[in-house]
């Protein structure tokens, strides 16, 4: 059996509905498969530990949907989603008590700091207001095609030379050398360090300063919202806004997309159904899948393969949920009020051992304390919560160390008691996703990794996912990578899907398509010879 359509997307998460919703807008008739019984990829909810008690089975803050041009664009709160806070943005809680507190109210976040060095509530204003004179350009900077040719201009202008200059120097700085910096206390340094941390890189290496202030910047400016109702209701907004104006199948699993004569004609699923796509397939699906799996080796240059053989994946990653009987009984009441905790005072230790291949001993944790933020999320007086932390990648793919998870599992929790005694009093009901069980759930989380691949600098711009434009172009033409494997990489901003589609656009724009189409063509045929 076959249908044709204009559009097919591969992949119902948030890029690939962000996609199919700006096909859709211009007019084109779009259908998405989705291999999997739900929509929505690391964006969905669920009640997986106790009834009434909901979690965000991925992702859960989004501080960069909060500023994101994309979804800005597609108008979601018309569609249903609305955003909620919770009283302080972040935290970092040192064993001691001490803790520096990232609040949208700049007065706060200066004070708090303050008390970790004299000086450094002053020092993160000035940084903060750099922050505020160049972010209507930056953030626009970051999530569209490589080079960002018009918001790349405005912000060079508004910048000047040297602090153009010093910012991109920004983006390259370790984060624990930006960090000594920027502060010259703990609480300003291990702040940024944590934030850095959200991604998979080390305080030492190249770029993970520029991705802790960036989120920095973004918390104080947008704080770090969530979804009421969960990340679901993000999710669903998108769905509502495509409406009958693009059709969503779930449970279709796509395993070819078709190629002939140099172009994608459309997709195969595994139950032999084919889908003629007139004018594009948008592929919401990680790099190696797509190029290594779902197109024959044939229609693809062997240079880009053998790029491929280098593409590396960020982290495996462990998450446990908890149902709380109670708020959290912190040793720092500073803490109480914030939606994202980090704990751990020796990142560069905790670094080095996932580099090493060696579970940590002292594992870094992100937490997040959901009903702090959405009062939808549990029963009154009670918290939904979870951590996550990060594990080597293992050896083979989909050969996970059992026993390793379990010692995580352990060292999670001791982690969390050091840091609220009585901790254990409170739990009410648990639910544990390693590594295998982020992938069973979502295939694009292959191995537990949530970012679609490192967020190295060797694998970011012209070189994600491999050597190339920087754009969602792909060596086959009519067809365009749109997950988090492409520019701009993990994080729910919609900017991959954007661009995918965009870059579909352009390629059957009236009269400029076929030449748009020659240039890539050229392009791509010069990198991959």
């Amino acid at each position: 059996m076959r249908e044709t359509v204009d559009a097919v997307v591969i992949g119902a998460g948030h890029n690939g509905l962000v996609a199919a919703n700006m096909l859709a807008d211009a007019g084109w008739d779009v259908l998405v498969l989705e291999g999997t019984g739900h929509v929505g990829g690391a964006v969905r909810s669920a009640e997986i530990t106790a009834p009434g008690f909901l979690s965000d089975l991925c992702s859960a803050f989004y501080p960069l949907g909060a500023g994101s041009p994309p979804l800005l664009a597609l108008d979601l709160e018309a569609h249903g989603l609305r955003w909620t806070h919770a009283p302080e943005v972040v935290a970092h809680l040192f064993p001691d008590g001490r803790a520096a507190v990232l609040s949208r109210e700049l007065d706060l976040t200066a004070e708090s700091l303050e008390r970790f060095a004299p000086g450094d509530g002053s020092r993160w204003r000035q940084v903060y207001e750099q922050w505020r004179r160049l972010s209507a350009d930056l953030l626009p900077s970051l999530l569209t095609p490589f080079p960002p040719v018009r918001s790349g201009v405005r912000l060079a202008a508004r910048a000047g030379l040297g602090e153009a200059l010093r910012l991109g120097r920004r983006f390259l700085v370790p984060a624990r050398v930006l960090g000594e910096e920027l502060f010259h206390g703990d609480g300003g340094r291990l702040l940024l360090t944590g934030l850095a941390l959200h991604t998979d890189l080390a305080p030492d290496d190249a770029a993970s300063g520029g991705f802790g202030w960036l989120l920095a910047m973004l918390g104080q400016q947008h704080g770090f919202p969530v979804p009421v109702g969960g990340a679901q209701q993000l999710t669903d907004a998108l769905v509502r806004r495509l409406g009958r104006r693009g059709e969503i199948r779930t449970g279709a699993m796509v395993d070819r997309v078709v190629v002939g004569g140099g172009r994608a004609l459309g997709v195969r699923c595994t139950d032999g159904r084919l889908v003629r796509a007139r004018r594009a397939v948008v592929a919401d699906v990680p790099a190696p899948t797509l190029y290594q799996s779902l197109i024959l080796q044939e229609h693809l240059p062997v240079r880009l393969l053998q790029d491929l053989e280098g593409f590396r994946w960020d982290n495996a990653t462990l998450k446990i949920d908890w149902a709380l009987s109670g708020p959290v009984p912190w040793i720092s009441p500073d803490v109480a009020g914030a939606g994202t905790v980090h704990l751990g005072t020796d990142p560069q230790r905790y670094a080095a051992d996932l580099a090493a291949g060696r579970a940590p001993e002292d594992p870094f944790l992100l937490i997040g304390q959901m009903t702090t933020a959405d009062a939808t999320r549990s029963p009154a007086g009670t918290e939904s919560l979870w951590a996550y932390t990060h594990l080597p990648r293992p050896a083979k793919p989909g050969e996970v160390d059992a026993e390793m998870v379990r010692t995580q599992i352990a060292r999670v929790e001791d982690a969390v008691r050091r840091h609220a005694p009585g901790f254990d009093d409170l739990v009410l009901a648990r639910h544990v996703s390693g590594p295998a069980e982020l992938a069973q759930k979502n295939p694009s989380l292959v191995d537990g990794a949530i970012n679609g691949g490192t967020a190295a600098a060797f694998q970011q711009l012209v070189w994600r996912p491999v050597t190339g434009l920087g754009r969602a172009d792909t060596p086959v033409d009519r067809l365009f990578l749109a997950s988090s494997s492409a520019h701009p990489g993990g994080g729910v901003h919609g900017a991959a899907g954007a661009n995918a589609a965009r870059a579909a656009l352009a390629r059957h724009r009236p009269l400029l398509g076929d030449a748009y189409a020659a240039g890539i063509g050229r392009a791509m045929r010069a990198i991959y010879r």
